[in-house]
């Protein structure tokens, strides 16, 4: 990337609560009220690290919207912003 710029709406690292069904069940402490909807992203499969994603989104207690996501390949998770 060039100096002095930055990329708009990057993933931040966020902590994540599962329950056993391997699905949030809280990010950063604040409880999910409803999956609203999930999907997978498999792209880039030809390239050294292939993004492979899971998919959430989330209406958190306290009405908030929110998408996070499971990279598969390094297994953490963060936060998409639109």
């Amino acid at each position: 990337m060039t100096p002095g710029l930055r990329r708009l709406y990057a993933p931040r690292s966020i902590e994540v609560e599962l329950g056993a069904d391997g699905v949030p069940t809280a990010v950063e402490g604040v409880a999910v009220e409803v999956v609203r909807e999930r999907w997978a992203v498999d792209d880039r499969w030809w390239e050294r690290t292939p993004l492979r994603r899971r998919y959430f989104e989330l209406a958190l207690s306290g009405g908030r919207s929110l998408v996070v996501f499971r990279d598969l390949v390094s297994g953490r998770w963060y936060r998409q912003r639109a």
